[in-house]
């Protein structure tokens, strides 16, 4: 486990995942164990969505690429690669054509092994500041990669009635529920700010776009992406890729008010 600490503030990480962000004694982070989902946060690369519809196969340049919900990326181990009291840094390195099991196999998915035609590097780095959580991603490798990146951190929540605030409007966790696993779209967005017993801003550059969903009454998952999935069949999924030119960087930061 990483620790951050700054001032009244405590970052825990556990292999690359965000899984605390206390300030003030006050918990942000979905904690795992909870109900709602096993995980505390997760990356959403080389694709978002699902794709069982579509027999986990994407469309890409160099042919048809075996792929899960979400991409491949969330089934490789992040490696600790710099530290200190106020960062860390995390990679994941993937050699073309690389078989990776698949832990959805053979319970969710039919497919054991995913691959994906293209080396690529990807790195997620932590930077506690006095009053926020950077979280910055790198994407690097082949040039023309195509790809999809999306964020999925998961906030507790301490109240039956919080709001999430996009563009000035008002998001009940009562609607998100209501779209269920699709999650809820929020196109053309930087920031959304969730009120709950404590107040969060989660701000972005380089994803342009948000969605939001839960399940359950005590989280919320509030995901900067760069495409909305579902605004495709899955068999086209591709046509939500953009392409790498060198290298991209990505940035959310986490602004707590309490």
């Amino acid at each position: 486990m990483v620790q951050l600490k700054s001032k009244n503030t405590v970052v825990g990480i556990d292999k690359g995942e965000l899984v605390s962000y206390v300030v003030q004694g006050h918990e942000f982070i979905h904690q795992k164990g909870s109900p709602g989902w096993g995980s505390a946060d997760t990356e959403m690369f080389p694709i978002i969505g699902p794709v069982n519809e579509a027999n986990f196969r994407v469309k890409t340049p160099k042919g048809e690429a075996v792929q899960d919900q979400h991409g491949l990326l969330r089934q490789m181990e992040y490696e600790l690669e710099h530290q200190t009291e106020t960062s860390a840094v995390f990679a994941k390195e993937y050699p073309s054509g690389t078989e990776v099991s698949n832990s959805k196999f053979p319970e969710k998915s039919t497919e054991e092994a995913l691959s994906w035609p293209y080396d690529f590097r990807f790195e997620k780095s932590f930077l506690l500041t006095d009053d926020s959580l950077e979280i910055h991603f790198k994407v690097s490798g082949e040039e023309g990669m195509p790809f999809m990146l999306g964020y999925h951190p998961a906030f507790k929540l301490h109240s039956e009635s919080p709001v999430i605030i996009a563009k000035d409007k008002e998001i009940s966790l009562d609607e998100v529920l209501a779209v269920g696993s699709r999650a809820l779209q929020v196109p053309d967005c930087t920031a959304i700010t969730l009120k709950d017993k404590k107040e969060i801003t989660i701000t972005t550059e380089g994803f342009g776009h948000f969605m939001c969903w839960t399940e359950v009454g005590n989280m919320v998952c509030i995901e900067p992406i760069t495409f909305y999935p579902y605004a495709v069949e899955q068999a086209n999924l591709h046509q939500g890729f953009q392409k790498l030119e060198d290298s991209a960087q990505f940035k959310v930061i986490l602004s707590p008010r309490t």
